[in-house]
């Protein structure tokens, strides 16, 4: 009974049963409706051929006389089927017909009457009696006086016209049974693998809510419906796991790499507040402490924008701007700087180039890319170091390039430096966080594009793939 009473809870088997229910009462309105317009048209028709008979009779009684009606009736009566006639003289003492016994007030005043009656065998004569088993039945006719006074009754059994309406009915029932019996298999077997498939998606929220990330729906050969909210759920799932996991090595990494600087800014308040610290000393030690600071600073700020930037919801709205002037401008900016480091920066900028995009994330991102460059666009061994910024529109996309000949990225960690707090330099005496990357990663998807970095031959070649206006 707790079985049915849950089965019954679920809206799989609630809206099935709707729907048979629906369909039943349809059927037995639209069989019902069947049965009297088959009775009503039966009777219609009954009630045409009587009147068509009579109609005959009469003709016959004033063109040919007595003695043709009387043989056209009696040849009529003796021929099987639901027929019911009467031939009586003036006073309605029965001649011939196969009736023998019709009620007073149909022979007396003519019209249209039913009554009960005994069917007569056509070869008994007017003195014959009705044997016992005589057919029975019960009888519409229509009773007219001739011209020449004689009392005619024609009419039609209407037990075989019931006869017919009682299959139908019974038909009809046996059809309402059988829709409801094979409705109720087909809902009930409709159901049960419904709620499997709904069980086995409650199943693995279950093992994934007690901590088991790894769980996924799983996805059948059917290609239906429900494998297609499997594959979605899944790929939520997969990119929750990527999510938490990411949140996990942020939250390792920025412990690991805030707890130098905030040692140091330790260290130097210990040293400015020792006994005997001269004015330079403690000079220093505040100068120390405000660049550590303006380095978390730093770091926290490119952390927030990363974020921003993976939700969708950048500082500004997405405005069409012109990339080729953003890209230019920023170029233009750390020419100088890069002069001053001994290296050479060529530009090859297609003029024009309009997208709808965030201008302060897409000239942060290029920022990051040039500080790379220019920390690292140093050859191996003896040579003049290269920076190449490029912007063009290729098979409807929009790609930024910022190349370097450089020492390069091996091909197993250029995936693995757009990770946060990623650094490649195990020394790690350049200046950085290992946030950068990350953060040029986080602009590109947010525009719905990719970042790639790729071999240049030497060095690197960092590529921002943006999708075209």
């Amino acid at each position: 009974m707790s079985r049915f009473v849950q089965l019954w809870r679920t809206s799989t088997v609630r809206l099935t049963a709707t729907f048979i229910l629906i369909f039943s009462l349809f059927a037995i309105l639209l069989l019902a409706f069947i049965t009297w317009q088959s009775s009503v048209q039966i009777q219609r028709q009954q009630a045409v051929d009587i009147d068509r008979e009579v109609r005959m009779f009469q003709r016959i009684d004033a063109e040919q006389g007595v003695r043709a009606l009387a043989f056209a009736l009696d040849r009529i009566a003796r021929a099987p089927g639901p027929g019911v006639y009467y031939l009586g003289d003036a006073s309605g003492q029965f001649l011939l017909g196969n009736v023998t016994d019709v009620p007073a007030n149909v022979l007396i005043e003519p019209g249209i009457y039913s009554f009960d009656y005994e069917r007569a065998n056509p070869f008994w004569g007017a003195s014959d009696a009705a044997p016992d088993g005589a057919r029975s039945g019960f009888a519409v006719v229509r009773s007219v006086e001739l011209s020449n006074g004689m009392r005619l009754v024609v009419g039609r059994d209407v037990v075989e016209r019931r006869g017919f309406s009682a299959i139908i009915v019974q038909s009809f029932l046996l059809g309402v049974l059988g829709i409801i019996l094979f409705s109720l298999i087909a809902g009930g077997i409709t159901a049960r693998r419904v709620l499997h498939r709904i069980d086995t998606i409650r199943d693995t929220s279950t093992k994934i809510m007690s901590g088991n990330l790894s769980e996924r729906v799983p996805v059948t050969r059917r290609n239906d419906e429900f494998d297609g909210l499997a594959t979605n759920l899944n790929a939520m799932l997969d990119r929750i796991e990527q999510l938490l996991q990411g949140l996990k090595e942020v939250t390792d990494n920025v412990a690991h790499d805030l707890k130098t600087p905030l040692t140091r800014l330790r260290s130097q308040a210990e040293s400015a507040l020792r006994d005997g610290a001269t004015d330079e000393i403690r000079q220093q030690a505040l100068e120390t402490t405000i660049a550590e600071s303006d380095r978390l600073i730093r770091t926290f700020n490119a952390l927030l924008m990363i974020a921003r930037a993976e939700a969708g919801s950048p500082s500004g709205a997405l405005v069409d701007i012109d990339v080729s002037a953003v890209v230019a401008d920023v170029a233009e900016l750390y020419g100088p700087v890069a002069e001053d480091a001994g290296i050479v920066v060529q530009t090859g900028i297609e003029e024009g180039v309009h997208l709808r995009a965030n201008r302060e994330l897409i000239g942060q991102a290029m920022v990051n890319l040039l500080e790379n460059a220019v920390k690292y666009a140093r050859p191996e061994g003896e040579g003049e170091g290269h920076i190449s910024v490029s912007l063009r529109r290729e098979n409807g996309r929009v790609l930024i390039v910022v190349a370097d000949n450089g020492p390069g990225i091996a091909e197993p960690d250029r995936a693995r430096v757009l990770e946060r707090f990623v650094r490649l330099e195990k020394s790690r005496s350049e200046p950085g966080s290992g946030l950068g990357l990350s953060l040029v990663n986080a602009v590109a998807r947010l525009h719905g594009g990719a970042f790639r970095i790729e071999d240049n031959g030497p060095g690197v070649r960092a590529v921002i793939d943006l999708p075209g206006a």
